[in-house]
């Protein structure tokens, strides 16, 4: 019996990895927009606008949301066209990213609700929204960092310059989030500009390597 017979592989490509996240980001993704509710059917006649109005905080709470994992899927897909071996270590770091990203209607949830009202309800809900954004991005960042150092897992190795360099620029959106859970108890509106705006800095800054 030969070698690659008696044992199993260790290293396996990442087709079912990438099958199986696309699955959740779509289920993710698709149950932001149930939150999204339409204005009582007894508004009186002309005040529809106004009570579309007042509903921003969920249009604004789904569009951020949308917008997020919108950008994780893409440079999921990114990272792991780089990454093309996969072991038990980054399978379950992959899990850890789905747990957050499954958890984010939740949080989208809360800040729908609160965030018009203002006050300590609406800091707690954007805290909780910052928070859940944090973990996903250690997640993220933790995935890239595994693959990184054990380069077996890359199409192509890297050197340890570039390897620092792009564990450092995939992982600066982690501190920004982090940041926002603080941002949130002084102002939530302005916690969820910062977060759609982070998830527009990733949607330009996708994972990149270059051999040096």
């Amino acid at each position: 019996m030969s070698e690659s017979a008696a044992e199993p592989r260790r290293d396996q490509e990442t087709s079912r990895i990438e099958a199986f996240s696309d699955g959740v980001f779509a289920i993710a993704i698709t149950l932001l927009v149930l939150e999204l509710k339409a204005p009582a059917s007894d508004v009186a006649h002309g005040e529809l606008w106004a009570h579309l109005r007042d509903e921003w905080p969920q249009f604004a709470a789904y569009l951020t949301s949308f917008a997020v994992v919108g950008v994780m899927w893409v440079n999921h897909h990114s990272m792991f066209n780089q990454i093309v071996r996969a072991d038990r270590g980054l399978m379950f770091l992959n899990l850890l990213l789905l747990l957050w990203t499954a958890l984010l209607p939740f949080p989208t949830a809360l800040v729908s609700e609160y965030l018009g009202e203002g006050g300590a309800d609406a800091h707690v809900a954007a805290a909780v929204y910052s928070a859940n954004l944090t973990l996903a991005a250690i997640a993220f960042s933790l995935i890239w960092a595994y693959a990184v150092r054990r380069g077996r897992l890359l199409a192509r190795p890297m050197s340890p310059g570039a390897e620092r360099a792009s564990v450092l620029r995939f992982s600066v959106g982690t501190f920004v989030y982090a940041a926002t859970i603080a941002l949130s108890f002084a102002s939530a509106p302005v916690t969820l500009a910062v977060q759609f705006l982070i998830a527009l800095y990733y949607a330009f800054e996708q994972v990149r390597s270059r051999v040096t």
